[in-house]
């Protein structure tokens, strides 16, 4: 695994702070993680380097200028955080030759907050992290810190993810998809088409992620079920073969220049009472249900061909910055690619900052080098 970990500290020659747009919340079932990540990261960035402006997108779709305090966003037993769409509301930029945010409150002439150097996109799931705000970025020409439109696009999909894997060489488990159209057409052909797999099988929303709408199904009388929850979160739903063995994650951060991506410690997520298997509620609610190990106890050679893989699929894929590789080891010794997360889970207790913890990247160190690669990014296809 590649080691080279010293960080690359943005700038400090400029003649003032740089400016950090953290966008955060959404649409998607993953509004309050999201929530949840942005306290961390506003927690965590240096005050005498960043300006940090907190830009929340509430449920409704409306983006609001939020108050400059974690404390509310954290996500805890008992709180679960939400952006307040009653706040001021943000018009972002749409021009390539101007980066100023335009804030509007109520009674009161509209004011401009200054250029913006760089948006933190701290969403996870659909209208976010699916290259929906990447997209709006690159037209204004904005520096982002994470994957471009069509890594995030392709990574977000379960099924299109899967076949860029394959198309790469990387093996993956069993799977069949049911699209809108075959449910709404004829739900049991879309039920048999599952008899080609193996039971217990996981029957997810092809476009989600935390676990939402995730079901664990052990024979075919819980399918249609498992179906509809699955397609409440999403009309595409991908039912995937059971593996038996370890889920092993891997984080890979990108090289600086023409460097090659880096690769972090190995982690391993272990379920270890209240859920059949790593659900919402065992990732960010249950205190002692789960066991997160980095690094995880891997053989030297299977550790070494995991980094590996995880570098084929970051760059099949066309990831930019960061990217949460997960993988399958079964009982008998093989490897399988489960996804990417190209926003992973980033509060300092994830597995994705824990993993660079353990190769000596502390969790601010890890927010400036992320930030610092996005500063290099080129804009648009210049």
């Amino acid at each position: 695994m590649n080691s080279d970990l010293t960080p690359t500290a943005a700038p400090t020659d400029a003649p003032r702070r740089l400016r950090v747009a953290l966008v955060f919340g959404g649409r998607s079932s993953e509004h309050a993680v999201s929530c949840a990540t942005a306290a961390s990261v506003m927690s965590a960035l240096d005050p005498e380097r960043y300006d940090v402006i907190p830009i929340g997108i509430a449920k409704d779709g409306s983006w609001v200028l939020a108050p400059n305090d974690p404390e509310p966003l954290r996500l805890a037993p008992g709180h679960i955080p939400e952006v307040d769409a009653s706040g001021p509301s943000v018009l972002v930029p749409t021009s390539a030759t101007a980066r100023h945010l335009i804030v509007h409150e109520p009674g009161a002439a509209p004011r401009e907050l200054n250029e913006v150097d760089v948006v933190f996109p701290l969403l996870h799931g659909p209208f976010g992290e699916d290259g929906t705000i990447q997209g709006m970025l690159d037209l204004a020409d904005v520096r982002y810190v994470g994957s471009g439109v069509t890594a995030s696009a392709v990574m977000m999909d379960k099924h299109m993810m899967k076949v860029v894997f394959a198309a790469a060489g990387l093996p993956v488990g069993p799977y069949t998809v049911i699209t809108d159209r075959e449910w709404l057409r004829d739900p049991e052909a879309a039920l048999d088409a599952v008899g080609a797999l193996e039971f217990p099988v996981f029957v997810k929303p092809a476009r989600a992620g935390s676990s939402m709408g995730i079901s664990k199904v052990d024979s075919p009388d819980g399918l249609r079920a498992a179906v509809e929850a699955a397609r409440e979160h999403d009309p595409k739903v991908i039912v995937e073969q059971g593996i038996v063995g370890r889920e092993i994650e891997c984080g890979v951060l990108d090289g600086h220049g023409t460097d090659a991506p880096r690769t972090s410690p190995l982690g391993e997520c272990i379920v270890v009472k209240g859920h059949a298997f790593y659900d919402f509620e065992a990732k960010y609610l249950a205190d002692d249900d789960i066991r997160l190990e980095a690094p995880a106890d891997v053989a030297p050679d299977i550790a070494e061909q995991i980094a590996q893989m995880a570098v084929i699929a970051f760059t099949a894929a066309g990831c930019e910055g960061l990217a949460r590789c997960d993988f399958f080891l079964t009982d008998t010794g093989d490897l399988l690619i489960n996804e990417i997360n190209t926003m992973p889970g980033f509060t300092p207790s994830s597995m994705y900052p824990r993993m660079w913890a353990a190769a000596g990247l502390t969790y601010p160190q890890l927010i400036d080098e992320l930030i610092a690669l996005a500063m290099e990014r080129r804009v648009g296809l210049r």
